[in-house]
């Protein structure tokens, strides 16, 4: 595994705002020690770039349309310090668009995302799931999220998990007080999608001191527009024989499950 340099605001001891960036631009940011990984100190964790990514592009193309699918690709490392968020739209429609976004450090993109947008229309009458209702945070005992993963994003949220679970699967809570950047409220929906990249780490299938199993995308659907605060998470890991893997969560928020989350997992053993 690849090694990069630590540049995060307040990684040398400077101050740094309760955010997890700092904006530097209409399209430049720079990433805070909030932001940091947990598998490499000098790289941002995926689930506030992702955060992030889908918030610019909701602030640059506005829309009354809901997201229904949103698709993050990770092409490289997600360095930390100073990077740039280009927005374009692929497929505009008056029902249907299809967004296209990425993170960029220089010439070099980190994450491609795709976001599809549909409009709203009244289905409350046939509305229904058959995804199973979370106990409420408050039902879980807390966790020490830190004491299984390192890094400034897993240290700067608060966690919950099931007492009963096991390798591979479990039900969980996450919410963090800082916003994805510093003096800018969260839109809704990145605020929630901001916490959904942790489920790869809150059941987890083997120690990540002797099994790699990161992920290379991570792919949300949603069956209505979530609600900020605590994100639930129903999980499910799965690793196969030759180095592929999934973790698939159903995700809730504080009135009930909202959507599914997937992420594509290189499973790796580590050398003894």
């Amino acid at each position: 595994m690849s090694t990069t340099q630590n540049l995060h605001l307040g990684h040398a001891g400077e101050s740094y705002p309760d955010a997890f960036y700092v904006r530097r631009g209409e399209t430049e940011f720079l990433s805070t020690l909030h932001s940091q990984g947990a598998w490499q100190p000098g790289e941002q964790h995926l689930a506030a770039a992702a955060g992030l990514v889908l918030a610019e592009a909701e602030r640059r193309l506005p829309s009354d349309k809901l997201v229904s699918r949103v698709s993050f690709d990770v092409l490289g490392v997600i360095h930390s310090g100073p990077f740039a968020i280009d927005v374009r739209m692929l497929r505009p429609g008056r029902s249907i668009e299809l967004i296209e976004a990425r993170m960029r450090h220089g010439d070099q993109v980190s994450i491609q995302a795709r976001i599809w947008r549909l409009a709203a229309t009244d289905t409350a009458q046939v509305q229904g799931s058959e995804w199973t209702p979370l106990p409420p945070p408050d039902a879980l005992p807390a966790l020490t999220f830190s004491s299984i993963w390192s890094g400034g994003f897993i240290a700067s949220l608060e966690a919950r998990r099931s007492a009963d679970v096991r390798p591979g699967r479990g039900q969980s809570w996450i919410r963090t007080p800082y916003p994805l950047v510093d003096g800018e409220a969260d839109p809704p929906v990145a605020g929630f999608v901001k916490l959904v990249d942790t489920a790869n780490g809150l059941a987890v299938r083997a120690d990540p001191k002797a099994v790699f199993f990161a992920n290379v995308d991570l792919t949300i659907h949603f069956t209505r527009q979530p609600v900020a605060g605590w994100v639930g998470f129903d999980t499910r890991v799965s690793f196969g024989p030759t180095g592929l893997g999934e973790t698939f969560s159903v995700l809730s928020d504080a009135l009930g499950p909202v959507g599914t989350a997937a992420q594509s997992l290189t499973v790796r053993l580590r050398d003894r």
